[in-house]
């Protein structure tokens, strides 16, 4: 099979989605300083998965004992073997007792492995519903927000060997996103470019990111910086030590695209995913750039927005040449008509959160409330 035989249907599509957890009641945002692991791991084991397909492909995270497409997120704490073999002594501790083995920021659901993006989606929203279900006999819900509106700063005892992969496990605490996921037709693994997959990634994925930016909100109020409100403060905090992109050859030739914000809405979602394979399949982008150029633009897309130079330019080159290579493909463009609508209104989801929390007299958890229910119930794009 050569690649010209090659269709929608030879790739293959998963979704890992981060939440904040919130208290039903109070809607005040939760982190690990009010939540255990134990607490969440036992609920996230009480969702039924009858009718769920498969779960092969997702690997058991310890400290959780049963496989789910469901996770505890958070901070693994290390442990005395550790220790033990890097001879490094913690210097602090981040609660009493280490013995939870994790200090939880929220929780993902991870789909299983699926035949299109229309399955794919599918099984998140039944996934979401179920979890939602469960979590409110304890009086929990979820938050789809890319970061923390009240936390800002983490710092636990070193849990990594590398120095770097430390830092980005503990600036990671306070951000949410999701993970796009496309494994790749063998054929077409064998011809990919990883060095120019990511200089293109480098020079067109701050642009996408533009569609997402969803963090305007720093402890507990209004991210301000240089004068004027910011549109993302994870974009801006994981530009510098968070990869754009995972590759997994091993796991399937699985992508996993991390430039997005999170979403509580599935059609932005299934935008995201048809912008990546516009990005992965378009030959006719021809812009590059480098790691450093990468990080220089995130840093201006998430504090300017749609203002940031080029690249509302480099977006508009985006969805031109997905008009032609998703349908050569045979995925269908209909899916971007939610992000199209905002490029077109050169609008952020930021934009729509600002002005929400301003009509309610700078209110954050009546905005919470209202952007939990959102996320359930799969309406609306703030």
């Amino acid at each position: 099979m050569g690649i010209a035989t090659l269709s929608a249907a030879d790739f293959r599509f998963g979704l890992e989605t981060e939440y904040i957890v919130i208290d039903r009641e109070t809607n005040q945002a939760l982190w690990h300083t009010e939540l255990t692991f134990e607490r969440l791991n036992n609920l996230l084991e009480q969702v039924p998965l009858d009718g769920i397909p498969s779960l092969d492909g997702l690997e058991l995270e310890p400290p959780h004992k049963k496989l789910m497409p469901f996770v505890v997120e958070g901070y693994h704490l290390p442990g005395k073997d550790f220790y033990t073999e890097t001879g490094i002594v913690p210097t602090e501790t981040t609660l009493p007792s280490q013995a939870k083995e994790m200090l939880p920021k929220g929780i993902e659901i991870r789909t299983p492995v699926c035949g299109s993006i229309e399955e794919c989606l599918a099984v998140q929203r039944e996934l979401l519903r179920r979890l939602d279900v469960v979590l409110a006999t304890d009086g929990l819900g979820i938050l789809a927000m890319s970061h923390h509106p009240n936390a800002h700063h983490f710092r636990g005892p070193q849990n990594k060997r590398r120095h770097d992969y430390w830092q980005w496990s503990m600036e990671v605490m306070t951000t949410y996103g999701p993970d796009i996921n496309v494994g790749l037709p063998e054929e077409l693994w064998k011809h990919l470019d990883q060095d120019d997959l990511l200089a293109k990634i480098n020079y067109y994925g701050t642009a996408l990111t533009l569609l997402s930016l969803r963090a305007p909100f720093r402890d507990g109020k209004l991210w301000n910086i240089r004068g004027q409100v910011g549109k993302s403060l994870r974009v801006y905090r994981r530009s510098i030590i968070a990869p754009p992109i995972e590759v997994h050859p091993h796991e399937n030739r699985r992508l996993e695209f991390k430039v997005f914000d999170m979403t509580p809405s599935l059609d932005e979602m299934e935008g995201y995913f048809l912008l990546f394979l516009t990005l992965l399949l378009g030959d006719e982008l021809k812009g590059r750039a480098s790691q450093a150029t990468r990080v220089y633009d995130s840093g201006h897309v998430a504090v300017d927005g749609f203002a940031a130079e080029d690249a509302t330019e480099r977006l508009a080159e985006i969805f031109a040449v997905s008009e032609t290579v998703l349908p050569r493909w045979g995925f269908s463009t209909a899916g971007l008509k939610t992000l199209r609508a905002r490029f077109d209104a050169r609008r952020t989801p930021a934009d729509d959160l600002i002005e929400r929390y301003h009509a309610l007299n700078d209110h954050l958890p009546t905005l919470i409330g209202q952007l939990a229910r959102e996320t359930v119930g799969q309406v609306g794009h703030a």
